[in-house]
């Protein structure tokens, strides 16, 4: 069994986004506002969440994903990073997203690329610096099949001018991908993606890697489009390989998707320490061939 006192997120190796290197298993800060995801009603225990930020960089993690769209009634991820992290360490990469938004009453809205630059500047203030190490375009649902030139290119324009180092994309496809690249260099790729996904899903998993992109899949645990958390309905399949390591299924999940490619990367979100102990421990996980293969085959 697994010590997740012990095991740092260094265990699962490292990618470079960009000139970034970051280890492979990092932390989602989507759950830190609150007990679902943009809930308006009852907000989290600000210390405890400030305490699981502490100890993810305590256990390793020095990737964050976040969003100024990713707050709760009186709780704000970025702010909460802010609070618990600032003066950031060195090697702290933090990761936002931009054209969704949402106004103070928790309202969804786009932006249009002219608004681009105010959205990057409001997780600047947010987050008290001064350039964003890594801003991602996520794209709406709306949009999968048309082009993402022009906002991509506001990004990029952005970019030049020092407010953003690296640019990634979110939500996309394929075409969607080569059009960015087409603009700017892209250092990663945010998409759903876990054990049960589709072959042209694993096949732009495999694409990522041959271009030098990194593949950074959100819901890898809770299953695509699990907006509300993890359903709690593992296979068979994935209980019997979590019994035979003495793990979790979460951590089975996430065990799977690092062997997915060593541009893999993984950003499981908690607001509870254990959990956050455990998920970077998964990155200690060894599957064998046997059992990679079995859990690709089904959920």
């Amino acid at each position: 069994m697994l010590d997740s006192n012990t095991v740092s997120a260094a265990a699962a190796g490292t990618w470079k986004l960009g000139d970034l290197t970051v280890n492979r298993v990092g932390l989602g800060a989507m759950r830190l506002t609150g007990s679902a995801p943009f809930d308006m009603g009852a907000p989290s225990d600000r210390e405890r969440s400030i305490r699981v930020l502490r100890r993810a960089v305590d256990l390793g993690v020095n990737h964050i994903d976040t969003a100024a769209f990713y707050f709760s009634s009186l709780r704000s991820a970025n702010e909460l990073i802010n609070r618990a992290l600032a003066p950031y360490p060195d090697d702290l990469v933090i990761v936002t997203k931009v054209w969704p938004g949402r106004n103070t009453s928790g309202e969804w809205w786009w932006a249009t690329p002219e608004q681009l630059r105010g959205q990057v500047e409001e997780n600047l203030r947010q987050l008290g610096r001064d350039h964003l190490d890594v801003v991602n375009l996520r794209v709406p649902p709306s949009r999968r099949s048309g082009s993402i030139a022009e906002h991509f290119g506001a990004l990029a324009v952005l970019r030049d001018a020092g407010l953003v180092r690296h640019l990634g994309v979110s939500n996309v496809t394929p075409e969607q991908l080569a059009e960015a690249r087409s603009i700017a260099p892209v250092v990663c790729v945010q998409n759903p993606y876990g054990i049960g996904a589709s072959a042209e899903d694993q096949e732009f998993v495999r694409a990522c890697g041959e271009q030098g992109v990194a593949f950074v899949p959100f819901f890898a645990i809770a299953g695509a489009g699990a907006e509300a958390g993890a359903t709690g309905t593992d296979s068979e399949t994935v209980l019997a390989v979590a019994r035979a390591h003495d793990a979790t299924p979460a951590q089975i999940r996430l065990a799977w998707t690092l062997r997915q490619g060593r541009h893999v990367l993984a950003i499981p979100g908690t607001s509870d320490p254990d959990h956050l102990a455990a998920n970077v421990a998964a990155g200690a996980l060894r599957l064998s061939d046997a059992e990679l293969a079995l859990l690709s085959t089904g959920r």
